[in-house]
């Protein structure tokens, strides 16, 4: 089975990771690229999808000529990535427009229209039938799928006329391999238009349509969890240097690749990703909502399961934010060199706290108008105290949410595989145990975790696994156990957010 392949695609908001991964899980060879996020005034966050493409056919073709493997050696295709996010395309899965990034919220006033109310925003009339059905419900803010296809409906006459359907950014992808429209219950989750509590219905809500005013003509048909959905067009083939029998397997968002990649497949075996944002989550039995902390579990691995959703707006990110403010005209820290200089300042930063709300926060508070920062800098504050507070900032964020998504689940969960670009880092691992106080596994090979566990998913399609094998095949990680030395001064912090919280949401509303 090693010798037989997946082309893996892992689309992050940074932009599409390319790689060859054996159907067993070990990544032969990848590629990273970065795409820019255009921001406008009005609220506009948004890629070049036709970019996308052009990356990872390029990419494609580079991996299949470095490593010499034949064609005949891939089976299957593998999208997994972002999620929230709104591609428009034609009837053949060309772009219209641009894609509507999960940060745009221009479609806010359509959203409010919709469904906003004086209920923390909603109207409970229009969004209990959301909560009830599908688990979750539109954003006041707009800054989802149904927010952005209401915009694009309002505002944007010359794109809706040219398009067909309304796409996330992994079934996009996914009809370019194919040229067939697909898309499954978990890749739309973020649209919250479908009834999930039975999996197997593979159909658009009406009446939660109804509520919007979305044409469910416009949204792609819904198939299975991790089915194929065809194999690879002839002309893609041709260009890309891939078999016509390759298979394609359907979009999963990167929150389900994390969970197979990181071998938390068994019910309540969490994980926490400490990517460019950050969540914890594990599989569980059943639908259930917490819509006070933007906790909720959504169509999971399979299509009789359930997987946690929350998310932290800035997880990662707020480290490369710092790299950027320190950078200057100077050459930019490497960020291996960061965290080793935030070794040299000692647990709790000097005083120093980090709130990492830069982007606003979701979970376990929903707040868009939230921002993040210091405090307590004095002049003796070190360039190593910034970045070890940043370092401790994003895992005390990540203490507040987990304390909530336990009651979720009602259980402790330990250990915490721990994955994402950031968890490359051991020092951020150990601040990651202390702050939780839990026990965390740093998943070996972190950054491609996504890469592998959409090459698994396509593998226990092909027949060559099951999910409950996926565990076995991958290599266990270094596990970080709290230091008892520590854990009064990061119990305090974990204490602290919500305080801070309190303090800075009044200010923030006012200044943003």
């Amino acid at each position: 089975m090693s010798d037989e392949l997946c082309l893996s695609i892992d689309l992050g908001t940074g932009g599409p990771k390319v790689g060859l991964v054996s159907l067993d899980g070990e990544v032969l060879d990848h590629e990273l690229h970065s795409v820019e996020t255009t921001y406008t005034s009005d609220g506009g966050a948004t890629q070049d999808p036709e970019l996308w493409w052009t990356l990872i056919c390029e990419s494609t073709r580079r991996l299949l000529g470095r490593t010499g493997v034949t064609k005949e050696r891939v089976k299957a295709v593998a999208v997994t990535g972002q999620f929230a996010s709104t591609v428009p395309v034609d009837a053949n899965g060309v772009p219209t427009g641009p894609c509507l990034m999960w940060l745009d919220t221009r479609g806010r006033e359509f959203a409010r229209r919709a469904i906003g109310g004086p209920i923390e925003g909603y109207n409970p009339r229009k969004i209990l039938p959301f909560v009830r059905k599908s688990g979750g419900g539109p954003s006041p803010s707009g800054a989802d799928p149904t927010g952005q296809i209401l915009y694009l409906m309002n505002r944007e006459p010359q794109i809706m006329s040219a398009t067909r359907w309304m796409m996330e950014p992994v079934d996009y992808l996914t009809m370019r391999f194919t040229g067939v429209a697909s898309a499954t219950h978990a890749s739309r989750l973020a649209s919250w238009l479908t009834d999930n509590r039975v999996l197997t219905r593979y159909e658009y809500d009406e009446q939660l349509l109804k509520i919007v005013g979305i044409d469910p003509r416009t949204l792609p048909p819904l198939q299975p969890i991790g089915s194929a959905v065809a194999t690879v067009a002839p002309a893609v083939a041709e260009n890309l240097g891939l078999a016509t029998d390759t298979v394609v397997i359907t979009g999963v968002p990167d929150l389900h690749a994390a969970a197979i990649g990181s071998g938390g497949t068994a019910m309540f075996e969490a994980h926490v990703a400490l990517s460019t944002t950050s969540w914890i989550s594990c599989p569980m039995p059943k639908k259930k909502t917490d819509a006070i902390h933007s906790i909720a579990s959504i169509p999971g691995l399979t299509n009789d399961s359930y997987l946690i959703i929350d998310n932290q707006e800035t997880g990662a990110k707020s480290l490369e934010w710092l790299r950027g403010l320190l950078a200057g005209a100077a050459t930019p820290m490497r960020y291996d060199e960061m965290t080793a200089l935030a070794g040299t300042s000692a647990p709790g930063a000097n005083g120093v706290l980090f709130t990492p709300w830069l982007a606003g926060e979701r979970s376990p508070i929903g707040n868009k108008h939230l921002r993040g920062g210091f405090t307590n800098l004095t002049l003796t504050t070190t360039t190593a105290d910034l970045v070890r507070a940043v370092l401790e900032g994003v895992a005390a964020n990540s203490a507040w949410l987990l304390g909530y998504v336990e009651k979720f689940v009602g259980r402790e969960l330990t250990p915490l595989r721990l994955l994402g670009g950031g968890a490359q880092s051991s020092e951020w691992c150990q601040i990651y145990a202390d702050s939780l106080g839990r026990d965390v596994e740093q998943v070996p090979e972190p950054m491609v975790t996504q890469l592998r566990g959409a090459a698994l998913l396509a593998a226990i399609n092909l027949g060559r696994h099951r999910l409950d094998d996926v565990a076995g095949l991958r290599p266990r990680g270094r596990t970080f156990t709290p230091n008892g030395d520590v854990a009064e001064l990061y119990g305090l912090r974990r204490q602290q957010f919500p305080s801070l919280y309190n303090r800075d949401k009044k200010w923030s509303r006012h200044v943003s």
